[in-house]
């Protein structure tokens, strides 16, 4: 009898946990690193990957083909999003995401969900993740495309996100004040709509936030917290973390072999048959003097060119 007794007390309290646990939106560090194997480096203390800002400054250069073939060839053929508005498109955006997922809300779940942030002195829900923030970090926002009433950001939240990150957003869902938004001037954003109303529960209740940093969808693609942002070209691209350095390596190594295969040409050295295929040991081996003779004047990082010239044989 005291085993059952026993037995049932410990279902009790699994159940009171979960049922705590389910009105948590935000993912536990446990949870993240588990969901997040491949990455090996350091990490931030809810456990979302840290790439180096070096990386994330060195991003910038990439081109979305660069990125995408290296992904691909690891296994991640569907990290693009396409079909943005945007704000300041001339301009780059690059981070580390943090994620929110919103759904249609109803009141039931709303309220739970809700009063549990309540509860740890939380307010308005459409601020939960942006609380989060820290400089170089990107808001991604599955918010449904939500329209009318839907907009969770303006000029008030969008300055405060820039003040935490220095970067803007990608929000799949309208956006309201977008003419104040845009007189931030390094708020670079993609967004799927604009519209002049606002999120108003719960008084017009039809979104509410179910994930904090937890796996979420942009569009075709899965987005996960600490993913490097890449929004250039009208487009956004998602790219792992532990695939974050590889992408930045080899769009410099394709940059500076551009820059080599283009002079060489215009030179008349080689033919556009003997650059625009595999090279030979003898073109390779003018390439890493040219690296050397030109390393002060490269458009990639001095250090880079040397490491990678300390890795080639010839």
């Amino acid at each position: 009898m005291k085993k059952i007794k026993s037995f049932f007390i410990v279902f009790v309290m699994i159940g009171c946990c979960m049922q705590l646990k389910s009105q948590q939106v935000q993912i536990s560090k446990e949870q993240l690193i588990a969901l997040t194997p491949a990455w090996k480096g350091e990490r931030f203390a809810d456990g979302r990957p840290k790439v180096p800002d070096n990386i994330l400054k060195r991003m910038k250069l990439v081109s979305v083909e660069e990125a995408w073939a290296v992904m691909k060839n690891a296994g991640y053929a569907y990290q693009v999003a396409e079909g943005w508005m945007q704000i300041n498109p001339d301009s780059v955006l690059t981070g580390r995401a943090v994620t929110a997922t919103f759904m249609p809300a109803r009141p039931d779940v709303w309220g739970a969900i809700d009063t549990a942030g309540k509860k740890m002195g939380k307010r308005g829900q459409n601020t939960w993740a942006v609380d989060l923030l820290i400089k170089g970090d990107v808001y991604v926002a599955d918010q449904f495309g939500a329209h009318r009433n839907g907009p969770t950001i303006g000029d008030n939240v969008g300055n405060a996100i820039y003040a935490k990150t220095g970067n803007g957003i990608v929000y799949d869902g309208a956006l309201r004040d977008v003419e104040g938004l845009k007189e931030i001037g390094g708020f670079t954003s993609y967004y799927t709509s604009y519209d002049p109303s606002y999120h108003n529960p719960p008084g017009d209740l039809n979104t509410m936030i179910v994930g904090i940093n937890q796996p979420t969808r942009i569009r075709t693609v899965t987005v996960m917290p600490g993913d490097i942002v890449l929004g250039k070209m009208g487009v956004v691209t998602f790219i792992p973390p532990h695939l974050a350095e590889k992408v930045v390596k080899t769009s410099e190594i394709v940059r500076l072999r551009d820059m080599f295969g283009h002079q060489r040409l215009r030179e008349g050295t080689y033919t556009a048959g003997q650059i625009d295929t595999r090279w030979t040991d003898e073109i390779e081996k003018d390439f890493s003097r040219w690296l050397n003779d030109h390393i002060n004047e490269l458009p990639v990082p001095k250090e880079q060119v040397q490491e990678y010239l300390k890795e080639r044989t010839w």
